[in-house]
């Protein structure tokens, strides 16, 4: 895979899957862009990547998104990848979540996608060439308890990216989807073992996936290896759900 010198823009890159997505395109050669909130976490990523250009940015703050593709744009003189991986969780049982937290979830992890995609698909189409991939997750596939809200969002993400990639199928950008199982994050270390053994035992492979298994993914399809994949959503959960 050859991406030495493509200019690359990811959210969340502060998480668990953000931190193996910086690193496998800083290994590949790649000019990097790493957004996220947490500024303690943001400095970390920049003592271990010093090469890499760090941008705070809330995702939530929708009018400021095309000014940011704008300036992200120029700052490495041209977008050749978006890689949409942030997105929050605020989890509840559908009867007791609240509209504000519903309306929140989608806020962020897909109205913001829809808006990241559509101004950096400006960009790309002076360059007549792009890759987008957009992060969803399992639960936008099977539903899950308590998760109403963010399977929606996910679930949206799919089906808003098959409609993107047809739109601009032609004008050589690619908009594809990587949808992870559970895997292996902060997030999933504070589960406890009786529920994580659950979880464990309902994967044919038998173990949580690592940031990597979905890094490699993404690079992948981030690459001209993947130039006649466009609309897709490749799933890396260890067969726990086979679409």
């Amino acid at each position: 895979m050859n991406l030495k010198n493509k200019k690359v823009l990811i959210t969340g890159a502060t998480g668990g899957i953000g931190n193996s997505l910086v690193e496998k395109f800083n290994s590949l050669g790649s000019t990097i862009i790493a957004t996220g909130t947490n500024e303690d976490k943001l400095s970390s990523l920049k003592k271990e990547f010093s090469d890499i250009h760090i941008e705070k940015f809330k995702l939530d703050e929708h009018k400021k998104i095309e000014e940011f593709i704008n300036k992200m744009d120029q700052k490495v003189d041209g977008l050749d990848i978006l890689v949409n991986n942030a997105g929050i969780a605020l989890d509840n049982l559908s009867i007791r979540l609240t509209e504000e937290n519903w309306k929140k979830v989608l806020d962020i992890n897909l109205t913001s996608t829809f808006l990241m995609c559509k101004y950096a698909i400006k960009k790309m189409l002076r360059k007549k060439k792009g890759k987008i991939i957009n992060i969803t997750s399992i639960v936008g596939h099977t539903g899950n308890l308590g998760q109403s809200n963010y399977a929606a969002s996910k679930a949206g993400i799919v089906a808003f990216s098959k409609s993107l990639a047809i739109e601009y199928a032609k004008k050589n950008i690619n908009i594809n989807c990587v949808s992870p199982g559970f895997i292996k994050t902060e997030m999933t270390d504070k589960i406890n073992d009786e529920f994580k053994k659950i979880l464990i035992d309902k994967i044919p492979s038998g173990d949580l996936g690592t940031g990597e298994d979905v890094s490699n993914c993404v690079a992948f399809l981030a690459s001209d290896m993947a130039k006649y994949i466009n609309g897709e959503t490749i799933h890396v959960n260890g067969g726990m759900y086979m679409a």
